[in-house]
């Protein structure tokens, strides 16, 4: 399935994807599913016939805290003529007592939609101060304007800290010189905002677009700043894609080297979204040293290369373990099997990070070690990652010669 267009509306006038997913405090009537499929029976379907719940067009209807999420299923071709119908559908529900705001999508099949023309990326502004993007190749997909390279940072599994990887990677681009955005596309289980001890909810500013959060310099948007820690997000793959894209493209990221985007656990739908309707310039894969957690690595390897994402390697997290007190070393999950996986597949190596009682502290903490600790042994081996990847970028990008920007004090 394939999300066309979403917008949430928590008053008569059009509000932007924070207000939809914050929508007030007061206390209001409980929304029932069946509250929202009745009004919907009022919007007539496609051609004027019939309505859009007995046509079985609307699923993926989810109330939360009085907010409606629902799809609406219509032709690919015919998704820009049937707005209208979207809106109706949006206006009806939000009419409801008790409703604070709704979230409509219009899908479809993506296998019905007739292949678009390449989109080319809007050019980098000129005149950057302290770095300079990957040139050539231009994207076959709608980019971000002012975002340079997008990199996804995945696991074929959870448990293996690629949230902490990700955070940590992106400080490092930018203690390498770059400017950097952080995208936590792990609707379920959104963890940047404990992870970078930010709080609070983005700003809405010009149109529909929402300011990101931001904290040690990084430019951050997380479906953790739109709603409560405690509130599962039991959602399909439709307005998962929603979400998705309406996060990276409905959010003024500004001018960035590169965004770096946490990618839930495993090759679902998030996964497919980011692979397929967004210009990923690559993909790094976390692991830990162990056969189990390699076999679902492995799996996130091959999904990338089926939609020609490439990836621009391994790390091995958890590789190992200093005793604080003795100094003795211990492979717990064992040791280099992320190394000879990489070699066996043909992708690079990009680095060890062991494990330490710091790196648990501090992302509890919300201090990651790359910028509480920026000398220390970690923070070092997390920039020098960070540089392999910039690398791996600009050869991909056919400038095998460049290196990372120095960093540059004014």
């Amino acid at each position: 399935m394939q999300a066309f267009k979403a917008c949430r509306s928590a008053s008569p006038k059009r509000q932007g994807l924070a207000d939809a997913a914050n929508g007030q405090e007061d206390e209001m009537p409980d929304v029932t599913r069946e509250m929202v499929l009745e009004r919907l029976r009022s919007v007539r379907g496609p051609d004027m016939e019939g309505n859009i719940v007995d046509l079985g067009l609307v699923s993926d209807v989810f109330i939360s805290d009085g907010k409606a999420y629902f799809s609406i299923t219509v032709p690919a071709d015919r998704a820009k003529e049937l707005e209208p119908m979207r809106a109706a559908a949006e206006r009806v529900v939000r009419e409801i007592p008790g409703v604070k705001a709704a979230m409509v999508a219009l899908t479809a099949d993506r296998k019905a939609a007739p292949q678009a023309a390449p989109v080319q990326r809007p050019a980098p502004p000129s005149g950057h101060a302290h770095a300079q993007r990957p040139a050539g190749g231009a994207a076959a997909k709608a980019g971000i304007p002012g975002v340079g390279a997008i990199i996804a940072v995945a696991s074929g599994k959870g448990g293996v800290g690629k949230s902490t990887t990700s955070v940590n990677l992106a400080l490092a681009l930018q203690a390498n010189g770059l400017k950097v955005g952080l995208l936590d596309a792990d609707i379920y289980g959104p963890s940047m905002p404990r992870l970078l001890k930010i709080s609070g909810r983005p700003q809405q500013i010009e149109g529909r677009l929402i300011r990101p959060m931001e904290n040690y310099g990084l430019r951050v948007m997380s479906m953790g700043f739109l709603v409560d820690e405690e509130v599962a997000m039991i959602w399909r793959g439709p307005m998962i894609q929603s979400a998705l894209l309406q996060m990276l493209r409905e959010v003024a990221w500004g001018d960035l080297d590169v965004l770096v985007v946490d990618m839930p656990p495993g090759t679902g739908d998030a996964q497919l979204t980011m692979a397929q309707q967004v210009p990923l310039a690559g993909a790094v894969i976390v692991s830990t040293p162990q056969d189990l957690a390699l076999a679902d690595a492995r799996k996130g390897i091959t999904m990338f290369r089926k939609v020609e994402v490439p990836v621009l390697g391994i790390v091995e997290n958890m590789s190992y373990f200093v005793a604080p007190d003795t100094g003795k070393r211990y492979d717990i999950f064992g040791h280099g099997g992320a190394r000879k996986e990489a070699d066996r597949i043909g992708v690079p190596f990009l680095g060890e990070v062991p494990l330490t009682m710091a790196i648990r502290e501090t992302s509890d903490a919300g201090t990651p070690l790359v910028v509480s600790e920026p000398e220390g042994d970690v923070a070092r081996i997390y920039r020098g990652i960070a540089e392999r990847v910039w690398e791996q970028l600009s050869a991909g990008q056919g400038n095998k010669s460049r290196t990372m920007p120095n960093i540059v004090f004014e």
